[in-house]
C-alpha cells in the first residue's frame, strides 16, 4: 500500500479533520505538551489514529530534516481522479481548471493548491515529466487543499489543451506580453488558466495551444509575479465574474 508523509500542525490537523481514515500513524514529539499539541492529539484520539511519541531526532529522520514542528503523520496519498475526462464528466457547471506548465518548486505548487481550493478550481493539471508532484513539502504547504482539489498529470500537455478546446473550454495563458486583460475575457464559460514554470514561463507549444495570452497589469519594477500569486489573481477574477453573472466577450 502506497504511503506518504504529511507534517506541520496545520497540514496534519487538516488531514485529521477532512480525511481521518487516510491517517495511518501520527508521530508526535515526546515531551511537548503545549496547546497546539493537545489539540492535535485530541483530534487524533477522536479519529482513532495511533499516536507514537518519539524523540525529535526520529522526526528529523522521517522528514529528511524538513521543518515539521514536532508532528509527522504517515498517510495514504491523496486520492486522485483517474483522468481529466473523469473530472469533467462529473461537473454540473462550466469547468474551471488550473494548468501548470512545468512548475518545479514544491512551495509554489502547494500554494497553487490553496488558491485553487479557495476559488473553486475543479482540478489542477500538470505534465508528468519535468514538474513537481505531490511531495511531502507540497502537501504541507497546501495545508489540506491537496485533498480537496484533484491533481491530474498528463503525458502530453499540448494534446490535453486541444482536447479541452474540443469540450468548449477556453484556454487562457498568463504571460507578461499578453494582449488581453483578465477583465476582458468570457470567463463565465469553461476556462483553463495556464501558467508557466518559475523563470522561463510558458513553453512554446503550450503558448501556441492557448486561445489567447493574458497579462496581469502591475506597477512595480519586478519582471514577473510568483506563479501562485498570478494564479490567485486570475482565479479570483474568474470567481468574481461567475459570482456576479456579468461578463464581456
Amino acid at each position: 500500500m502506497a504511503q506518504a508523509l504529511v507534517y506541520g500542525f496545520h497540514a496534519v490537523l487538516s488531514r485529521l479533520r477532512r480525511d481521518p481514515a487516510s491517517v495511518l500513524t501520527l508521530y508526535a514529539e515526546a515531551g511537548r505538551d503545549d496547546r497546539r499539541m493537545r489539540e492535535l492529539l485530541a483530534a487524533a484520539e477522536t479519529a482513532r489514529v495511533r499516536v507514537l511519541r518519539v524523540e525529535r531526532a526520529r522526526l528529523d529522520g522521517l522528514t529528511g530534516g524538513a521543518v515539521h514542528q514536532g508532528v509527522v503523520a504517515q498517510v495514504l496519498p491523496p486520492s486522485a481522479k483517474a483522468s481529466l475526462e473523469e473530472v469533467l464528466e462529473g461537473l454540473t457547471e462550466p469547468p474551471l481548471l488550473l494548468v501548470l506548465d512545468g512548475v518545479q518548486d514544491p512551495h509554489n505548487l502547494g500554494a497553487c493548491f490553496r488558491v485553487a481550493d479557495a476559488f473553486g478550481v475543479h482540478a489542477i493539471v500538470a505534465p508528468k515529466d519535468r514538474a513537481v508532484g505531490l511531495t511531502p513539502t507540497v502537501l504541507k504547504v497546501a495545508s489540506g487543499a491537496a485533498e480537496t482539489v484533484p491533481f491530474v498529470t498528463v503525458t502530453n500537455l499540448a494534446r490535453t489543451l486541444e482536447a479541452l478546446k474540443a469540450r468548449q473550454v477556453w484556454i487562457w495563458g498568463a504571460d507578461p506580453g499578453g494582449a488581453r486583460l483578465p477583465s476582458e475575457l468570457p470567463l463565465e464559460a469553461g476556462a483553463a488558466w495556464v501558467l508557466g514554470a518559475e523563470g522561463r514561463g510558458l513553453r512554446r507549444l503550450t503558448r501556441e495551444g492557448c486561445d489567447g495570452l493574458v497579462r496581469i497589469p502591475t506597477r512595480g519594477q519586478v519582471e514577473s509575479l510568483n506563479v501562485a500569486v498570478a494564479a490567485g489573481i486570475c482565479l479570483y477574477e474568474t470567481h468574481m465574474r461567475r459570482a456576479s453573472g456579468s461578463g464581456r466577450s
